[in-house]
C-alpha cells in the first residue's frame, strides 16, 4: 500500500496535468458543439410541414438526413468512428482530419449530438400540448411559443440525461489515445510502460476518473435542485 502512494505522489500531478490540458478540455469543446448539434438535429426532426409545397419537399429532406445522422452515430462503436475520421479520411485525402484534436472533437461532439438530440426530442414532446396552444392564444409566433415556453421547461427535464451524457462523454475521452492525444489514459500507459507498475497506474488513472466524475455529479445535484423550483 506504502508504495502505492509513492506512486501517486510521484506520477499524480502528471495525471491531473493531462486532465487539465487535453481530458477537460476535450470534453468541454465536445460536449458544446453535441449539444448544438441536439437542438438543431431535434427541432429539424419535430419540425411540421409548412403549407409551401417547396418548403415542406426541403424540410422533408433535412428530416431524413437528421434521421440518418442519428441512426449513423448511434449504430457504430465510438471507437471506429474515431478511427474512420482520423485514419480513413486523411487516407482518402482529406488532410483537414489528420490533426487529432479535429478528429476527436468532431467524432466525440457528433456522436454526443446523435444521442442528446434523443434526449431533448423527448424533452420537448412531454411539455404538455395545452401549454403550447396558450402561448399561442396570447399571440407569440410558433417559434417564441418554443424559446419562452417549450425549451425552459425541455431544459429542466433533459438535465438528468444531458448530465449521464456529460460524465460519459468524460471517460470516452480516454478513447482519444488510439489516435494519439496524449490524454490521462495514454499518459498512464506510457508511465506504466517506464515503470512495469501497470496495476497500479491503470487504478491511479481511474481514481482520477472517478474523482472528476464525481465532481460532475454532484455539480448535476445542485443544478436539479435550482431548477426544480421552476416545475410548477
Amino acid at each position: 500500500m506504502s508504495e502505492f502512494f509513492e506512486l501517486a505522489v510521484k506520477y499524480l500531478p502528471s495525471l491531473l496535468q493531462a486532465a487539465l490540458q487535453y481530458t477537460i478540455p476535450l470534453t468541454i469543446m465536445s460536449f458544446s458543439l453535441g449539444l448544438v448539434f441536439a437542438l438543431v438535429t431535434a427541432l429539424i426532426r419535430l419540425s411540421q410541414s409548412p403549407k409551401n409545397e417547396w418548403a415542406a419537399a426541403f424540410l422533408k429532406i433535412l428530416k431524413g438526413f437528421a434521421a440518418f445522422y442519428v441512426w449513423t452515430f448511434r449504430s457504430t462503436p465510438l471507437i471506429v468512428q474515431l478511427f474512420i475520421v482520423f485514419y480513413g479520411l486523411p487516407n482518402a485525402h482529406i488532410s483537414f482530419f489528420a490533426n487529432a484534436w479535429v478528429s476527436a472533437i468532431t467524432v466525440f461532439s457528433l456522436n454526443t449530438g446523435a444521442y442528446a438530440s434523443e434526449t431533448i426530442r423527448a424533452a420537448i414532446l412531454s411539455v404538455p400540448h395545452v401549454q403550447k396552444e396558450a402561448g399561442l392564444s396570447l399571440g407569440m409566433s410558433n417559434w417564441e411559443v418554443y424559446l419562452y415556453v417549450v425549451l425552459p421547461q425541455a431544459a429542466r427535464i433533459s438535465i438528468p440525461p444531458l448530465s449521464n451524457s456529460l460524465i460519459s462523454l468524460l471517460k470516452d475521452t480516454s478513447l482519444a489515445s488510439v489516435i494519439t492525444i496524449v490524454e490521462m489514459f495514454y499518459l498512464s500507459q506510457q508511465i506504466a510502460a517506464q515503470n512495469y507498475r501497470i496495476l497500479s497506474m491503470y487504478i491511479l488513472v481511474a481514481i482520477v476518473y472517478a474523482f472528476l466524475t464525481s465532481i460532475l455529479s454532484i455539480g448535476q445535484h445542485y443544478l436539479e435542485i435550482y431548477t426544480s423550483r421552476f416545475a410548477q
